[in-house]
């Protein structure tokens, strides 16, 4: 009987874990014309913290990876807009775009403004459109540290303490 319900609960298993990724271009990153200036006014209106920019590049398998298990939770992704708007940016890309001061750039050329050198990049944006927290790489502590690491960024703690002592506080 064990050996027939072993395989079934295996699938039912799987498709819990299905029911919870969403595609992160759908679900997490904002669908948007490029124009950060007036995206950043809707954050405003709607009450969220700021903004979000990923920056990366295509072929990066750290930003891949972040794609595939923590910018596909559900968890994380309406965890996140509802505090940010969300935006995706290619460090080689020829996309233009309005950055938050009005300014019409590329995407590479808005990523040259933070010196981007490895992808991806978080950075965090306040409702003025200046950056405010960074984040480089794939959080070791997946799903829990990215969410720890919007936390750090919504409560202001990025302000007075670094991500390290601030994951240190709550784990």
């Amino acid at each position: 009987m064990f050996k027939i319900l072993l395989p079934i609960l295996l699938l039912l298993c799987s498709a819990v874990v299905q029911a919870e990724t969403r595609n992160p271009d759908g679900y997490f990153f904002e669908q948007t014309f490029g124009d950060f200036k007036a995206e950043l006014e809707n954050a405003r209106k709607n009450g969220q913290s700021g903004a979000l920019v990923m920056f990366e590049m295509e072929g990066c398998p750290y930003c891949r990876k972040m794609r595939e298990t923590v910018l596909s939770q559900a968890e994380v992704q309406d965890w996140y807009r509802k505090h940010f708007v969300i935006f995706s940016v290619d460090v080689k890309g020829d996309t233009p775009l309005v950055d938050f001061n009005g300014a019409n750039v590329t995407e590479k050329a808005f990523a040259a403004r933070f010196n981007v050198k490895y992808t991806p990049l978080f950075q965090f944006f306040d409702l003025d459109g200046k950056p405010t927290a960074s984040f480089t790489g794939v959080t070791k502590g997946g799903v829990k540290e990215f969410l720890a690491l919007g936390r750090w960024v919504v409560e202001g703690a990025y302000a007075k303490d670094s991500f390290a002592d601030y994951k240190k506080a709550y784990q």
